[in-house]
């Protein structure tokens, strides 16, 4: 018995050591002669030339064991064979190869949650290559990688070998997706202080329910277990945790392949309490104390990592307004055990000051430098200042000509000297749009846009829009140069034609028709004025014989001669997205050069943007304005104000303020004042889906008129007031909102909205 099973063992390791050789060809023992001829047989395809180049044996080389060895190992890594036999006859060199198989066509079936477009970009192998086991092996790999990153790790990948004539082969992978594998439960190891749902709450997977059907945060996703021991660890340290650890982060598999159970075990060590916090500074004849204003935290408060680099954040900030561009704070932390107290020592390492060598502007390939050069807040030979550059960066990104703008310093030729790089990725600025759409103001809409916000890549935009909708019909056509002269100085013009349907709110139609010039400049940092000059044909038409008569006394044409002004002033993080800054406008318009209006019209306004958390912004408005006839002269239904639709929600646009209410002909006041509270907030869906709620309250007020005699005007200038919720959503096809509202102030004769919608689409 004994001496079979030693038989059987040595068979076995004969085989394992022969086995390559059998895969991958042979060739017949060499015996030392050297070789006269040497043949290529078997090749379809493939010149014998090209075998020869492969071949490490010449004419006149020795035929041995060595030199036939590398030469079938030379020819195996090519790729191109599936099998290769070398044999000597005398002294001729028989290479006698098969051919792999090209590939025709590659296909995928069963996949319908991945396009096979995707797919494709996926897998190395293409048609007219070369096939070979291996690639397909590794190109399975591959697509296994890509379903599993979508949650499905039930999916099975099956790849399909067709034979055609002439050696060709058609590839096809058949998959069976399989459902996705949702995470069904998320456990805790080792959590003394906190339960299992507060530490699942802190991580960004979520275990699956029957509500999470949008989302993809309940799919198993190993780089998100990743990240979710990093947002663990993070918040045990941001708690007083310092010696917190995860032991271990464990993804198990359920036998049916549906479900993923998480399990952390933790370890989560003594709470530390912040003992002395001290500043020491490398930096020569400077006075460290200044920089304790800085200092986010206290002694004896919870140790809190993320306050230590908040307070690092703000030094380095700091510091870098003082010229020290390169400075580096690191925290020097103390552990006392026994005590359960940190000491934090913020060391700072030596740097001297900088000045702005030079500006490096990259990535442009359209847009001029001085375009990008323009809008930064240093030059050379300035002293470094960290926070110009990151106003630098916002501005440039507020541009809207770039897709990506990053400005870092980085060492100049010099300790003393920095050169701030600017790298900027450009994206279209040109617009050629139609769109369609519906509102409740103006009925279905279309229009068609043509815009480049970047007109020979100076930094010009010209704009060309029409809109044509059920009660407005509009054309313009603006041009802003925003540097005019070279200067930071704005120059425009603009030129319309306004037709409006305003038969249910006022009985009459309006045609405007006219252009603007306008020009600004800054008066500071964050003050901005703007002057225009005005001149417009404006019409009142259709007017009904059933029309109130202050409305049928002003039926005709007027033209107005009018120059204003705007000053602002503007503090937003950003002008695109704001979250936090306000905007604040004077308007001021004088009409009387000429023409046949003679009025003095004002509207002061701001708006404050707060946030109150991540995604969570609080918003509050408020404008109040007049306007007021001189030289006997009344102000006319056109040019009065009106308050209503997207200026006050829960009434129509014109539904508050002097009325007729024998006509309910809404006739405008010469006063209002308005204001408006709003949180935008998530609703727990992808923040890329850009969907959002709102929760809103406006109210307000409109009065006044010249002439109230006749008993069936009524003018009160009592607050009107509403409050409701509204979504909105960055669709691909545009923007859409909905709001809901409910007036709680308001008069008999004010007309209610309580649902407004907006759609529109680009395509």
């Amino acid at each position: 018995m004994k001496s079979f099973l030693r038989l059987l063992a040595f068979v076995t390791t004969l085989l394992f050591v022969a086995a390559p050789v059998l895969a991958q060809g042979y060739y017949s023992a060499a015996t030392g002669e050297k070789i006269d001829e040497i043949r290529i047989l078997g090749v379809e395809r493939i010149e014998p030339a090209t075998v020869m180049t492969y071949l490490d044996v010449r004419v006149g080389d020795s035929m041995t064991d060595e030199t036939l060895d590398k030469a079938l190992k030379s020819l195996f890594a090519t790729g191109l064979f599936s099998d290769v036999n070398l044999r000597q006859k005398g002294r001729i060199l028989e290479v006698n190869v098969i051919e792999n198989p090209v590939i025709n066509e590659i296909a995928f079936e069963g996949n319908d949650r991945i396009e096979d477009d995707e797919l494709m970009a996926e897998i190395q192998l293409r048609p007219r290559q070369v096939f070979t086991r291996t690639k397909v092996q590794a190109d399975v790999n591959r697509l296994y990688q890509i379903y599993r990153r979508n949650g499905r790790f039930s999916v099975n990948i099956d790849p399909k070998v067709i034979k055609l004539d002439q050696n060709r082969v058609n590839l096809v992978f058949e998959v069976d997706e399989g459902p996705v594998t949702k995470v069904e439960s998320i456990r805790f190891v080792g959590n003394k202080n906190y339960d299992d749902d507060k530490l699942r709450s802190e991580v960004s997977t979520r275990e699956q329910r029957w509500y999470r059907f949008i989302s993809t945060d309940d799919r198993y996703d190993p780089d998100r277990l990743a990240f979710d021991q990093e947002l663990l660890r993070r918040f045990y340290l941001s708690q007083g945790y310092a010696d917190f650890r995860i032991v271990s982060a464990v993804a198990e598999l359920s036998k049916d392949h549906d479900h993923f159970y998480l399990t952390f075990t933790l370890d989560e060590g003594i709470r530390y309490r912040v003992g002395e916090v001290g500043i020491r500074s490398a930096l020569p004849h400077f006075d460290a104390s200044v920089l304790k204003q800085y200092i986010t935290f206290k002694a004896g408060q919870w140790y809190n990592a993320d306050e230590v680099q908040t307070t690092i954040d703000k030094m380095t900030d700091a510091l870098g307004d003082m010229q020290y561009a390169f400075v580096s704070i690191r925290p020097d932390v103390q552990r006392q055990r026994e005590e359960k107290n940190i000491n934090i020592t913020l060391e700072i390492s030596e740097t001297p000051r900088v000045f702005v060598e030079r500006i490096d502007i990259n990535g442009n390939v359209r847009t001029l430098d001085k375009v990008i050069r323009r809008e930064m807040e240093v030059i050379e030979g300035d002293p470094f200042n960290r926070s110009k550059i990151a106003k630098s960066e916002q501005k440039i990104k507020d541009l809207g000509y770039f897709e990506s703008v990053k400005v870092t310093p980085q060492q100049g030729t010099a300790p003393d000297k920095t050169v701030v790089d600017v790298e900027v990725s450009e994206q279209s600025t040109g617009e050629i749009s139609i769109g369609a759409g519906f509102s409740t103001q103006d009925g279905p809409l279309a229009d068609l846009r043509i815009r480049e916000r970047n007109l020979l890549g100076k930094g010009q935009d010209l704009e060309f829009a029409t809109t044509i909708a059920g009660k407005r019909t509009e054309f313009d056509l603006s041009f802003t140069e925003p540097y005019f002269l070279d200067r930071d100085f704005s120059a425009g013009v603009d030129v319309f034609h306004i037709t409006r349907d305003l038969q249910d709110e006022s009985s009459y139609d309006q045609r405007r028709t006219g252009g603007r010039l306008r020009f600004g400049y800054p008066l500071s940092e964050k003050w901005r004025q703007t002057l225009n000059y005005r001149l417009e044909q404006n019409e009142i038409e259709n007017v009904e014989n059933t029309a109130s008569r202050f409305i049928r006394e002003q039926e005709g044409d007027r033209l107005t001669s009018s120059v204003g002004q705007r000053l602002t002033y503007d503090d937003r993080d950003s002008t695109l997205f704001p979250t936090s800054g306000l905007y604040s406008w004077l308007d001021t318009d004088v009409a009387g050069l000429g023409g046949d209006a003679q009025y003095v019209s004002g509207k002061l306004g701001s708006i404050y943007y707060y946030s109150i958390a991540e995604s969570w912004i609080f918003s509050v408005l408020g404008e109040t304005g007049a306007i007021t006839g001189y030289n006997d002269e009344n102000v006319k239904i056109n040019e009065r104000f009106y308050l209503g639709g997207t200026t006050l929600r829960g009434f129509e646009s014109g539904g508050v303020g002097p009325r007729d209410i024998g006509t309910s002909d809404a006739l405008g006041g010469n006063y209002f004042y308005r204001g408006s509270a709003e949180l935008a907030f998530p609703l727990g869906l992808p923040e890329e889906m850009g969907i959002k709620g709102h929760g809103f309250t406006d109210f307000g007020s409109l009065w006044g008129l010249d002439d109230t005699t006749g008993a069936t005007i009524v003018d009160e200038n009592s607050i009107r007031a509403a409050g409701g919720v509204g979504i909105s959503w960055r669709s691909p096809l545009g923007p859409i909102r909905a709001d809901f509202s409910l007036p709680y102030a308001q008069e008999d004769y004010d007309q209610e909205e309580n649902f407004r919608f907006s759609f529109g689409t680009r395509f």
